[in-house]
């Protein structure tokens, strides 16, 4: 197709044709940066905890006062729990995946060491617990009722001499060699490497800054008994709920000294749901201005389209009467379209790239792939065809005589 009539109807509408190029822009500046932070928060929402979800409950329980007995009450407390009806094992700990809070510390390869090798999460638990969250072991072995019959109370001053990493973090510090038997150091004291399970992420896992130590964990043995506990119960299939109702009034008829709330007893899939609620709100604010993003730039296309199309009834008049065909002034349009969009997109770009290094560098986000760029482009070109084809079809059915006769 000759495209000189086309530059030549462009130059007569420059205003417009820089309005629409302008607003492909942008909105493609906009549309590519919200892509690719809806698919980096979607990638971390379903990156998988390493434990056996869809089993889990939680009972968050407080007593009120200080007992003095807090081993003898947890250990009746589980023993109870286990013995519920579709309940497989329980065990006592601080902090569960997703759940928010937990302890954290540096990981060495060698005493006195300045720079720590790993950051890591760490969880504690007697030889129930590998059990309970459906860990596996990939090498190695898992706690023993010898090694876990240390009483921990949330203190960090209390460090039993074995511990139980995840294969990633055993990747990550002895790259070429087993992991298992190796000593390592968490604040000068030495711990041997018993196990390895396969995946288990950090206790604040959902973080975005959480990514590159996001299965960096560490399992500690000990009978964990705290004022404040985590009962962490593993359930038979289809038992949650009843479990939980179970479980809560199992405890209190045990001992009624003790908050045990609504909001305490939970499955792991509202912790889950919980922990990426901000991800979760993110995304569809992200989408939805997407959608209206590409919903203006569609309208004003087909507005400007509109318009052009009734100021030229007498030009489609006259290359109608010469011969032209219906297809050669639906073309007309849609290549007039393709060169602004296409103008538009190439401006886009520049400007999708521009602000994405100044998201990297202010809010220190991950970098855009060039591949939502491209997605965005082809999306905004393929509106552009879409919303120009409707004018575009009203002008190609003008009749000849009647736009003549007309103007």
């Amino acid at each position: 197709m000759n495209i000189r009539p086309i530059l030549a109807s462009l130059r007569h509408n420059r205003l417009g044709a820089l309005l629409i190029l302008l607003q492909i822009a942008l909105t493609l500046a906009i549309v590519s940066n919200a892509l690719s932070i809806i698919v980096q928060n979607v990638q971390r929402m379903q990156r998988p905890s390493g434990i056996d979800e869809a089993h889990i409950v939680v009972v968050n329980n407080v007593w009120f006062g200080e007992p003095d007995d807090l081993k003898a009450r947890t250990q009746n407390d589980l023993a109870a729990l286990r013995g519920l009806p579709g309940v497989v094992d329980a065990f006592a700990t601080r902090s569960i995946p997703l759940g928010g809070s937990g302890w954290g510390t540096g990981l060495d390869l060698a005493p006195d060491q300045k720079d720590s090798t790993a950051d890591v999460g760490v969880y504690f638990g007697d030889e129930h617990m590998l059990n309970t969250l459906g860990l596996r072991l990939t090498a190695g072995r898992g706690f023993t009722a010898d090694d876990a019959g240390m009483p921990l109370d949330g203190s960090h001053d209390k460090f039993p001499p074995l511990i139980i990493i995840t294969r990633a973090l055993a990747h990550k510090l002895f790259p070429h060699d087993a992991a298992v038997g190796k000593v390592v150091y968490i604040d000068n004291r030495p711990e041997t490497i018993v196990g390895v399970v396969e995946r288990l992420q950090v206790p604040w896992g959902n973080e975005a800054d959480a990514g590159e130590m996001a299965e960096n964990s560490v399992l500690m043995p000990g009978f964990y008994a705290a004022h404040a506990a985590l009962y962490v119960i593993r359930t038979q299939p289809g038992r949650n709920g009843a479990v939980l109702a179970a479980a809560r009034n199992k405890l209190l008829q045990i001992d009624r000294m003790r908050l045990i709330g609504a909001r305490q007893t939970r499955t792991f899939a509202e912790v889950r749901a919980n922990a990426y609620r901000g991800d979760a709100a993110l995304i569809e604010i992200l989408a939805v201005v997407c959608a209206l993003l590409l919903a203006v730039t569609g309208l004003g296309i087909v507005g400007l389209t509109s318009y052009w199309v009734s100021q030229r009834r007498r030009q489609i008049g006259v290359r109608r009467a010469l011969g032209a065909r219906r297809i050669d002034i639906l073309r007309h349009f849609q290549t007039e379209n393709l060169l602004i969009a296409g103008a538009g997109v190439v401006l886009g770009m520049v400007l999708a790239l521009s602000l994405n290094l100044w998201l990297v560098r202010s809010f220190e986000m991950t970098r855009m792939g060039p591949a939502f760029v491209l997605a965005g482009a082809a999306v905004l070109l393929g509106l552009g065809q879409c919303a120009v084809l409707w004018p575009a079809l009203a002008a190609a059915r003008v009749p000849p005589v009647v736009a003549v006769r007309t103007l």
